[in-house]
């Protein structure tokens, strides 16, 4: 990796853990390695669409693709857009790569470029449709923005005068709107997003390394929207397949970094960590 020093592995603070980083490091063929994007392989921005991979990120994938079953960048983002975001189109070395977007409700597959998806909820055209008047009705069209997600909707309040309390404010007015059109709300950091129910990272995770027969599980991820995937890797366990969690730690989120194994310094901790797995996996 150029002049990059690789750094050893650091020690997960618990046994399974511990177990699950020794399964992905002795048999890296057969460990599925999923990760989120905003935060986890993206540092968090203040307009989602400025959001791009770490510069790193995406050269160190193509080291370690090869070596691994498969590398899933698991995301709330259309498939397009994180493949876009992310620069995984034509790269050599990530033909082992797939995006899951809209919560696994989208895959974008790296060695055929194409994209697989059913069509969209109702209910998003709907929400789509009465948002702005809903942020005018409660006070807080100041600041927020929508971003259109396709299958989903989001409303951040980072730009707002006050974020956490715009936040606060928008949970149960959006929470009834979702309701009324049988959608859910997925709270993050200082964005809510509308989205159809019965999808998440975790059902999307557990999925995936069923298909694929995965033998161990690392999982990295940032936000609330990642303890689905904790929880999916944690059953895993149940199961007899080995798993690390990682989490891309900031000071906006402190749930994952509870539950995870390896705490990270965000997205740049997270691509030393994939880089130290990449020099030690062996083809």
């Amino acid at each position: 990796m150029g002049t990059h020093i690789t750094e050893p592995l650091p020690t997960p603070r618990t046994p399974a853990g511990r177990d699950g980083l020794a399964a992905v490091v002795s048999r890296p063929g057969a460990a599925l390695v999923g990760l989120d994007f905003d935060g986890t392989l993206a540092p968090i921005v203040a307009d989602p669409e400025q959001a791009r991979a770490h510069p790193d990120a995406v050269p160190v994938l193509a080291a370690l693709a090869p070596k691994v079953a498969a590398v899933a960048v698991i995301t709330g983002r259309p498939a397009e857009v994180a493949v876009r975001y992310g620069g995984f189109a034509g790269v050599p070395g990530l033909e082992h790569l797939v995006v899951l977007g809209h919560y696994g409700a989208e895959r974008w597959d790296a060695a055929t470029g194409e994209i697989t998806a059913p069509p969209p909820h109702p209910g998003i055209a709907a929400v789509r449709a009465e948002l702005p008047a809903l942020l005018d009705r409660v006070g807080a069209s100041h600041g927020t923005w929508i971003e259109e997600k396709g299958r989903a909707i989001a409303v951040h309040t980072r730009r707002a005068p006050d974020p956490q309390a715009t936040f606060e404010t928008l949970r149960a007015p959006l929470t009834e709107l979702a309701t009324q059109h049988a959608l859910i709300v997925e709270p993050g950091r200082l964005v809510l997003e509308l989205r159809p129910p019965g999808m998440d990272k975790g059902a999307a995770l557990r999925e995936f390394a069923r298909q694929i027969g995965a033998g161990s599980v690392l999982y990295a991820g940032d936000d609330l929207g990642d303890i689905p995937a904790y929880a999916a890797v944690e059953k895993l366990r149940t199961e007899g397949v080995p798993g690390l969690l990682v989490c891309s730690g900031s000071e906006e989120v402190t749930e994952l970094a509870d539950r995870a194994d390896v705490v990270t310094d965000g997205p740049e901790g997270v691509v030393r960590l994939l880089r130290s797995l990449a020099a030690l996996s062996a083809p």
